[in-house]
């Protein structure tokens, strides 16, 4: 699994959201924010920012969002502070979908100098959550039982980091890079309010300008093609949010999971306008380009498809239903909600497949039928035409939204588990992970009431890449240690757990932050 992050680039400087840094913050008032150069120079340079995530203890947290409304460096040497969000437009970010891939988010042209402190404003907190502890959360949510709520922020919706990595200097076309990370069992108090200012509840801390292996995490972009520029080698891509990138391909670019109806060979040719895809930014250039190290193809414009995670499966006449926590809608389709649940029976003559990302499969892992589907699968459903429909209204504000529909193609995505590792096994290349039931879905049974922890067996391969561990490869795992895993979920019921993930990226948790 990627470690999930939020990359808010400007200039020439990279500013990340994650976390596992010690930086100070302070809640202030939100301050008015300057474009003027700070410097009195005209050299720029880009700037990212990424973001993840902890659960709290006691609740799973099945969902949780939040929005960007500001974001902005304060000079050294002038009064005015220079954004980082263009135009200002606030964004709206998935935390839930943040433990170990990074989503882009911005980028902007900063003056070069030093700047004292990073500022950013956050609004309109939104969770679903089940309700794994004790006793009745708030005296609202009973117990075993999935909750939505708007919870309030204790007066830190502005947060301003201002000890180390901080100052920082911005120089001329060298990337920089803030990593902030939102530590979800810290923020969210036991009357589910959101309190950002608690001490780390959110931490920074810089990235370094060239990663020991690899290319650098700027996370990733979904949105639909715009316009295509061939003679450029480019195209414009515009996110559910509005935000609108220039996207640049080279040599190195690949692309994946275009079908055969779209292009018989799968390069840039294959990128046509109105269709979604998904963006893995390989770089930030000078001029506010993205480079891309991959583009994926998800639908096409007129396609109904939804993604999310299996919160539940039951058989009904005959056919298997789906529960889905919805992390991915249709664009421009107000049926489907961020957090909502969907209710999804499974055509029996549906197909099944992997959406592997050019990444190998391994024989035995199987896919195949509606007998693969598991509890804790992250899947994409199309949606079959004239099957939708409204579910029963919500008991506000603790239901989330549902729909229901019927669908004849069922993916395999990624998921992300987090756990501490209890046993490895060098010879096979794989370890085994017992999860946590507030790590968001990872308890692998339909029944929530008597959830327990779950060992998972995670597969690696010659293709999956290690971060923050030891060594970043296999033998820097160790037992007892905490990561977060991506990868495919599947079942192995024969086998020694109930579930093998293979595994596309391992990310160490060495300070216990998640």
């Amino acid at each position: 699994m990627h470690r999930a992050h939020l990359l808010l680039s400007i200039g020439l400087i990279l500013l990340f959201l994650a976390g596992c840094s010690q930086a100070p913050v302070t809640t202030t008032s939100p301050n008015p924010t300057g474009t003027n150069n700070p410097t009195g120079t005209n050299s720029t340079a880009q700037v990212s920012l990424s973001m993840t995530d902890e659960p709290p203890s006691g609740v799973t947290v099945l969902f949780f969002q939040i929005n960007l409304t500001a974001a902005y460096l304060t000079p050294a040497s002038a009064s005015s502070n220079v954004s980082l969000l263009s135009n200002n437009t606030p964004i709206q970010i998935d935390v839930t979908q943040l433990q170990a891939i990074s989503s882009f988010l911005s980028t902007a042209s900063v003056p070069t100098g030093v700047y004292n402190s990073l500022t950013l404003t956050f609004a309109n907190p939104q969770l679903v959550i089940f309700n794994a502890s004790d006793q009745a959360i708030a005296s609202t949510c009973p117990l075993n039982t999935t909750c939505q709520l708007t919870p309030q922020l204790d007066n830190s919706s502005t947060l301003t980091f201002s000890s180390a990595p901080f100052p920082v200097t911005i120089a001329q076309n060298t990337p920089l890079g803030f990593l902030v990370d939102f530590h979800l069992n810290q923020v969210i108090q036991s009357d589910l309010s959101v309190n950002l200012g608690i001490s780390n509840g959110v931490t920074v801390e810089t990235l370094p300008p060239t990663p020991p292996v690899g290319p650098r995490p700027f996370g990733f972009l979904f949105g639909t093609v715009q316009s295509v520029n061939a003679s450029q080698s480019q195209f414009t891509l515009q996110t559910r949010d509005a935000r609108t990138f220039t996207i640049d391909v080279n040599s190195s670019t690949t692309y994946a999971n275009f079908p055969s109806s779209v292009c018989t060979t799968s390069n840039f040719s294959c990128l046509a306008p109105g269709q979604i895809v998904k963006v893995q930014v390989g770089d930030v250039q000078a001029d506010r380009t993205l480079l891309a190290a991959e583009v994926s193809y998800v639908q096409a414009a007129a396609q109904l498809v939804v993604e999310g995670d299996i919160i539940g499966l039951k058989t009904s006449n005959g056919s298997t239903v789906m529960t889905l926590l919805l992390h991915w809608c249709p664009p421009d389709n107000s049926t489907f909600v961020f957090g909502g649940i969907a209710s999804v029976t499974v055509s029996p003559t549906a197909t099944f497949s992997v959406d592997s990302d050019n990444f190998t499969i391994p024989a035995g892992l199987s896919f195949a039928s509606a007998s693969d589907l598991l509890v804790g699968q992250e899947v994409r459903a199309d949606v079959v035409a004239s099957s939708l429909s409204n579910g029963p209204t919500p008991a506000a504000p603790w239901a989330p939204p549902t729909v229901s529909f019927t669908t004849d193609s069922v993916e395999l995505e990624p998921s992300q588990v987090t756990g501490t590792i209890t046993t490895i096994n060098p010879s096979a290349s794989t370890f085994t992970i017992t999860t946590f039931p507030n790590f968001f879905v990872p308890w692998l049974t339909a029944n929530w009431a008597s959830w327990t922890p779950t060992q998972i067996t995670v597969e690696t391969t010659s293709q999956t890449t290690y971060q923050g561990l030891s060594t970043d490869s296999f033998s820097g795992l160790e037992t007892n240690s905490l990561v977060s895993v991506r990868g495919w979920l599947f079942s192995t019921p024969s086998g020694p757990t109930p579930s093998t993930l293979l595994a596309e990226t391992v990310l160490g948790r060495p300070q216990g932050f998640f």
